[in-house]
């Protein structure tokens, strides 16, 4: 038999919250034939009910049929997710599985739930991070590295170019000297024919 009723509450099936602070639960239900007169209940550990709500249809909001003073519904079902979820504040005896539960009559009465669990903490624990600044560090020293040693190449590559290309023109300079200005022997200046007089 396929499923058609499905519950999710995130990726997350465990959040933390810090004493005496806000939190948010997360629950969002998918339905492959719609629904009508939708029925979802938020239990603490399985037993006590926290809120329970009804939807009428899509376009309808959920209208609270129970719920404990400190629960607050935040989803909505009229927007592109069918969101259920609610906030509230927390201390210490508010930690334990909370199970979002979900009943449509329209799938003939169909029914799922999933659970999320709650740890309530006194402060929140920093993340260490230190290996990955270790890798970052090496990895980044690893690149400079790299590019310093293809600038140093480029360069020395440009000097012995440059040296090599004056060396030429020293060749092409002194191989080419013109002495007949000179008077030297051997020069064009003594194979003048002498002047007719």
């Amino acid at each position: 038999m396929a499923v058609t009723l499905e519950v999710s509450v995130g990726k997350t099936p465990v959040v933390t919250a810090l004493n005496n602070t806000k939190v948010q639960l997360s629950c969002i239900f998918t339905t492959c034939m719609g629904f009508e007169d939708l029925v979802f209940t938020w239990y603490y550990n399985s037993t006590e009910m926290i809120y329970r709500g009804k939807i009428k249809n899509k376009a309808s909001e959920p209208k609270i049929v129970y719920s404990d003073p400190r629960v607050q519904l935040i989803g909505t079902t009229t927007g592109k997710e069918n969101n259920i979820s609610i906030s509230m504040f927390v201390d210490f005896s508010d930690a334990g599985k909370y199970t979002c539960h979900v009943r449509n009559p329209k799938e003939k009465g169909a029914e799922h739930n999933a659970t999320i669990t709650l740890r309530v903490v006194p402060e929140m624990v920093p993340v260490d991070n230190t290996l990955t600044l270790i890798i970052l560090a090496v990895v980044g020293g690893v690149v400079g590295l790299l590019i310093l040693i293809l600038v140093i190449k480029k360069i020395v590559l440009l000097v012995l170019k440059r040296s090599q290309g004056k060396k030429k023109e020293c060749l092409v300079s002194s191989s080419g000297v013109d002495n007949t200005e000179n008077g030297l022997a051997g020069s064009r200046a003594d194979r003048k024919a002498p002047p007719k007089a």
